[in-house]
């Protein structure tokens, strides 16, 4: 879906654009990330597992455009992209439409400044104003700035995913299952 740009400010006092993702913005969004998967272990991929090509991500950013309830929110400033929201159906299935899925990564040095709780914020009204009923997550366990993010956002822990993820160093890490009424 097509998203007019909004401004909000960080607490730094900074102007960040919202909008959503352009076939544009391609290449940012590949160097993103590779970034944000070097930058932190709770995203689902290690950063060599990204060769998607810049024809496949415009591919990708056409389908959210065109897609009635489906957004990929992207965050600037000074014209530098910062970081993704995005909204996500469930399933194409009747039963299922009530549902959506929301996921939120910055790259690391923009976290904490409120911009990531904008960012979902905005994907939360979004889904609502086209119908949602509940949006849902997923959580790496011992990623207690995002839990805390999401729980003052009013999502709930359901369940647990244990073992979700496996490092290389034969490590493992639980995931909670997060959902939020809208």
């Amino acid at each position: 879906m097509e998203f007019g740009e909004i401004s909000i400010k960080d607490k730094l006092g900074r102007t960040v654009i919202l909008r959503n993702a352009r076939p544009e913005d391609s290449a940012a969004l590949i160097e993103y990330l590779k970034t944000t998967s070097a930058e932190t272990p709770y995203l689902i991929r290690e950063p060599e597992e990204i060769t998607i090509t810049e024809e496949q991500e415009n591919q990708f950013i056409k389908a959210k455009i065109d897609a009635e309830r489906e957004l990929m929110l992207v965050a600037f400033i000074d014209g530098k992209h910062i970081g993704n929201c995005s909204l996500m159906s469930i399933a194409p299935y009747k039963r299922y439409s009530h549902r959506c899925d929301v996921a939120i990564a910055l790259y690391k040095e923009y976290c904490g400044y409120g911009i990531g709780k904008a960012m979902l914020q905005t994907v939360l009204d979004v889904a609502k104003s086209i119908g949602y009923e509940q949006a849902e997550l997923e959580v790496m366990a011992e990623n207690k700035d995002a839990i805390a993010m999401y729980e003052k956002l009013g999502f709930v822990k359901f369940g647990t995913f244990p073992d979700n993820m496996k490092y290389a160093d034969g490590s493992y890490m639980d995931a909670y299952w997060m959902m939020k009424k809208l």
